[in-house]
């Protein structure tokens, strides 16, 4: 039942919000505030997301991240893309957002995070949908770029629960980044990244020494049975992103996903968009080559998936009994419904 993954309540636990800046507002931004694009429409922009690798994709997302100056900028981008979860039945979203990629061009810390809550509590009152924001270093600065970005992320600290790493992964382990996990540990806060999409299965054993949570991604651990054993044991969810891996070559049919497998092996796996406005979909569409879209889940396993969103988030235990309970209740109608 194709429609099922769509239609199921969800969580999104593996977004970049500047990576839903789609190309209508990327050049409605770029003319009000006098940025000067590469590109002359939005056709050529489209054209242009045919992604040999990781950083092929990240030479344009970071071009395109400068048209956001304003926290009127940061807020609409944020409620748009709170405006298309809310039609594939995302009920809460933990969003990752990138300060260093603002921050050193001059925009202010309180622009970033203060436009993004500010998007976040209109999806709330709004939209119904609850949230956390995650604050991300580049892992192709240095730890101690990250460790003063963290820094100046804390007069805003009440906005956000947890802090994570991305970019690009290749020759930037985990353990470079030690001092900004420990100290983020001091503070209380929560501890995600990504590992493993680029990078060997021992980025992910180095996440786990360093107290991460949920790993992001994290494909390559079905490289290494011992650490697959490490992560179905302690229940380490992975926010995996069957589309940017497709897009971005990590694998080369969405047949060959590990998702399946990791998920029959007994892990807690989600699916996710990471970038959706750059790899060809937000989470419905993720959800819906789960089954006979390509990677051949059963229905039951959807409904797993959709299940794992929730009991791997950062909600307390009352909201994720209660999403829970939604999801078994459509869960049970829809799959009536389709014998019937």
């Amino acid at each position: 039942m194709g429609e099922l993954g769509r239609a199921l309540p969800k969580a999104e636990l593996h977004i970049h919000i500047e990576g839903t800046l789609e190309p209508d507002l990327l050049f409605e931004l770029a003319a009000e505030n006098g940025v000067e694009l590469p590109y002359p429409d939005v056709e050529s922009v489209q054209a242009a997301y045919d992604f040999g690798e990781l950083q092929d994709f990240l030479d344009i997302y970071y071009a395109a991240c400068e048209v956001l100056i304003t926290r009127e900028d940061f807020r609409r981008l944020t409620v748009a893309y709170l405006e298309r979860v809310a039609a594939d039945n995302v009920r809460h979203v933990e969003i990752f957002c990138d300060p260093q990629t603002h921050t050193d061009r001059g925009i202010p810390m309180d622009t970033v995070i203060g436009g993004i809550g500010d998007g976040l509590d209109e999806g709330r009152d709004r939209l119904g949908i609850t949230s956390h924001l995650i604050i991300c270093f580049l892992r192709h600065l240095s730890c101690d770029d990250a460790m003063q970005t963290l820094e100046a992320a804390l007069p805003f600290a009440d906005r956000w629960i947890g802090v994570g790493l991305d970019s690009s992964e290749r020759d930037h382990p985990p353990f470079d980044f030690r001092a900004v996990y420990e100290r983020a540990g001091q503070l209380g806060k929560r501890k995600v990244g990504h590992a493993g999409e680029e990078g060997p299965p021992e980025y992910v054993w180095q996440a786990l020494e360093l107290g991460w949570e949920r790993i992001d991604h994290g494909n390559a651990a079905i490289r290494d049975p011992q650490l697959v054993e490490r992560l179905r044991r302690d229940r380490t969810p992975l926010t995996m992103c069957p589309l940017s891996n497709l897009r971005l070559n990590v694998v080369k049919d969405i047949r060959d996903h590990p998702l399946p497998e990791l998920l029959r092996r007994g892990l807690v796996v989600t699916a996710n968009s990471d970038d959706p406005a750059y790899f060809g979909g937000y989470v419905g569409a993720n959800f819906a080559v789960l089954g006979d879209g390509g990677m051949g889940l059963s229905d039951e396993e959807i409904v797993q998936v959709a299940r794992n969103s929730f009991e791997a988030s950062f909600m307390d235990a009352q909201a994720k009994r209660r999403h829970l309970a939604e999801v078994d209740a459509v869960a049970a109608r829809l799959l009536a419904a389709s014998v019937d």
